[in-house]
């Protein structure tokens, strides 16, 4: 027990000056042990969580280390759950944590218990930090009590006049050792400037010396020595609030995590969290420091940034309407250097399919690439069947597309069988990688957007004449059957294209160029252009299929009359 000398010669204990400080608290650590007891989980299962500030938007990198923390915990059976961190009051955004949330979830990352938005859910809460203040004076109290922790009265000017002179002596900034002036405050001065309604902070009495190293094993990087911490952090501010340091401490102990995924600017601070797990005789979890997103600039790299990039918030993605999954895909391919090569293979597969492992993970930091994200996305929407891709596409555009939204609802089973062009075939067409996509590629299909198009000047070939164009066009008008199939189908355009001078195939075109106006494929553009106002389109066969025949003549005979 640590003895204090008094006024008046009076003995005091460590015990009164905690009491002082927390009169209301009687709980013990003790106590806490019991009402959050270790998890029963299987061996080797990892507790892991996602525990945001209500700060601002979902970063992509903050959705890297949930996804990862996700998965680590559901490969080993273990649990995920989700933390609100607001202790930070003057930068909270009022709804920014249930906006985390809800972009989580959007992304598939849902917890098995914790702060859940609206609510709460779990044996080891609360899960927001504001609501834990008690167990966080209990913790702190018996620091006191056991020397590990001493109140410090230094005002704000007396921190920055000193910072000023260490910088002028060239030491090392901060509040440690002989630079720790309240560490050395008699502890009955203390006392008696607390009953003076002196303000105050309760920091930590670090045992460490930066002239050390610790030896410690990052679950990516492997062994490590670190310096030691020899800082007297603050653990409470002085509106009663815990710091980060120390607050995510005790909320990873009592809540049982044993596995921290977090981006590798926080192994400046490892040396502190272990220091602070060390004294209070707790364990400190498994810390896997993730290798940060960068973005090229200028031929530099750098940190992906809120600032200057679109894509480091989630929501980008989110609005521009990519299928969510794909950016998921795309992260895990940065995190495990196998990962590709099973998704080739896998493409059907849930992602939960796929092991994930640490040691498989580089220690280079990434480059964002949009373009791959794209390339997932295109994947991933090709496998989609009609009615799927087109479900989706209705959600997301009732959200972010309401012209696109009202086109999809006019008439439903059409939108169904424009999308479902080349779909469920070895090969399927992939024209898309977001839905926002969607709506420019496919308006033609619709009778206003198809003379808003036409309007202008129509892409015909110049090399091919008019009159050509339009004998051609008023020939197939005459001739197309509507029940053949695609082979049959295309058969009889040859036919048709050949009483038009168009040479039947590419080859028999080019070995006889003067003989003919042009091949199928400059007949099948004609069509084209007349059917869709562009050269580029899906499969000529299934447009026309789609458009049926009223709307097929409708769209031929507009397009004579114009030329």
């Amino acid at each position: 027990m640590v003895l204090l000398l008094g006024f008046g010669g009076i003995m005091a204990t460590a015990h009164e000056l905690a009491n002082i400080i927390f009169p209301d608290i009687t709980d013990t650590i003790d106590d806490l042990e019991k009402q959050f007891p270790p998890r029963k989980l299987k061996t080797g299962a990892m507790v892991t969580r996602f525990a945001p500030s209500p700060t601002g938007f979902l970063h992509t990198g903050s959705l890297f280390t949930s996804l990862i923390a996700r998965k680590v915990a559901s490969d080993s059976q273990g649990v995920f759950f989700t933390r609100l961190e607001d202790t930070d009051s003057k930068r909270e955004i009022v709804g920014a944590g249930n906006l985390l949330l809800k972009e989580l979830k959007a992304f598939g990352i849902e917890p098995d218990e914790g702060y859940l938005g609206d609510q709460q859910c779990g044996d080891y809460g609360p899960y927001v930090q504001s609501q834990r203040a008690n167990i966080y004076k209990i913790v702190i109290k018996s620091m006191i009590e056991r020397d590990l922790a001493y109140p410090c009265f230094c005002t704000s000017e007396e921190l920055s006049e000193m910072r000023n002179r260490q910088e002028q002596s060239k030491v090392i900034p901060g509040y440690y050792g002989p630079y720790a002036h309240c560490r050395f405050i008699p502890q009955e001065e203390a006392l008696e400037r607390i009953k003076n309604n002196e303000p105050y902070v309760i920091r930590f009495k670090s045992p460490g010396n930066h002239n050390h190293k610790i030896k410690v094993i990052d679950l990516i990087r492997g062994k490590m020595e670190l310096t030691e911490n020899d800082q007297d952090i603050i653990i409470m501010k002085s509106d009663g609030l815990p710091t980060y340091h120390f607050a995510h401490i005790v909320d990873d102990h009592f809540m049982r995590t044993n596995c921290v995924t977090r981006g590798e600017e926080w192994l400046s601070s490892l040396p502190i969290h272990i220091q602070l797990f060390e004294s209070l005789g707790w364990e400190a979890p498994g810390y896997a420091h993730l290798p940060v997103i960068n973005k090229l600039d200028n031929g530099n790299k750098r940190k992906l940034s809120k600032r200057k990039d679109p894509e480091a918030a989630v929501s980008f993605f989110i609005e521009k309407g990519y299928p969510l999954e794909a950016v998921n895909t795309y992260l895990l391919s940065i995190a495990n250097s196998n990962f590709e090569e099973w998704w080739a293979q896998n493409k059907s597969q849930s992602l939960d399919q796929f092991k994930f492992s640490f040691s498989k993970m580089s220690l280079d930091g990434a480059l964002f690439d949009l373009d791959k994200v794209n390339y997932f996305a295109k994947e991933i929407l090709g496998l989609l069947d009609a009615e799927t891709i087109s479900n989706r596409a209705l959600i997301w555009a009732k959200s972010y597309y309401a012209d696109f939204a009202s086109l999809i609802e006019s008439n439903f089973v059409y939108f169904v069988s424009i999308m479902g062009i080349e779909r469920g075939i070895a090969k399927p067409r992939k024209d898309y990688s977001t839905f926002s996509d969607i709506y420019p590629a496919i308006k033609f299909f619709y009778r206003p957007f198809y003379i808003e198009l036409t309007n202008s000047e129509l892409p015909f070939n110049p090399n091919i004449e008019s009159l050509v164009i339009k004998e051609s066009l008023n020939d197939v008008l005459k001739a197309t059957d509507f029940s053949l199939d695609e082979h049959d189908w295309f058969e009889s355009l040859k036919q048709i294209a050949s009483r038009h001078q168009f040479a039947p195939s590419g080859k028999l075109y080019k070995a006889n160029p003067a003989d003919y106006v042009g091949n199928i494929g400059d007949f099948a553009e004609i069509l084209r252009v007349a059917l869709t106002g562009s050269r580029q389109s899906p499969n000529l066969y299934y447009i026309i299929q789609v458009l049926g025949p009223e709307e097929f003549a409708f769209r031929i005979k507009y397009v004579i009359e114009k030329l």
